[in-house]
């Protein structure tokens, strides 16, 4: 284990040497690494959905909040009306607010739902959108395929073309909330799936 460590190290010392001597020319390479959470949070495109992400959030926040504080009144009122009303009148009507309860509870429960479904909706909607034109980027590096980042042990950083991906991306992808445009894919592209 500990020559593997020393291996592993001295592997790493000389790719940083190479890569710093490349650090000024492009690296020709048949592999590309992308990071994929990075392409997504800092293009455009990825931006304008987490921002619209964020506000439909918030408001389902103040949205639970307001409706609680309803509950708490409606639930105190209730409980002050009960000496005033005999047990079969309080019975009904505390089994209906219990189920008015549980019929709120599960409408917010599906609306947060719906949120988290948007949001895998609009990734997988963005990396389709992406792969014709990290296709694009393969063909101009003269690569033959593009990795997640994070599926790598040990690389030059000049493989990493996160940053000229994300400038193709807002370049050829709208600012917009909505889904992406599909650009045709190209007879030769495979793609992995989304994240």
């Amino acid at each position: 284990m500990r020559l593997w460590r020393s291996l592993l190290g001295a592997l790493a010392g000389l790719l940083l040497l190479a890569g710093a001597s490349m650090a000024q020319e492009t690296l020709a390479s048949p592999i590309l690494s992308i990071d994929q959470e990075r392409l997504f949070v800092e293009s455009a495109f990825g931006k304008a959905v987490i921002a619209r992400e964020t506000a439909a959030a918030r408001a389902l926040e103040a949205e639970n909040a307001r409706i609680e504080a309803d509950l708490i009144a409606e639930e105190q009122e209730l409980t002050d009306r009960r000496a005033g009303l005999s047990a079969e009148e309080f019975s009904a009507l505390a089994t209906a607010f219990d189920e008015k309860v549980v019929r709120i509870r599960s409408e917010q429960d599906a609306k947060a739902r719906e949120l988290t479904r948007s949001r895998e909706v609009d990734r997988q909607a963005f990396f389709r959108a992406a792969v014709p034109i990290l296709g694009d980027l393969l063909v101009e590096r003269k690569a033959v395929a593009v990795v997640d980042k994070s599926m790598l042990i040990l690389s030059l950083s000049a493989i990493d073309v996160t940053e000229a991906a994300i400038a193709k991306v807002d370049a050829a992808l709208p600012a917009t909330d909505g889904v992406p445009a599909q650009p045709d894919p190209g007879p030769d592209a495979e793609a992995a799936p989304a994240p």
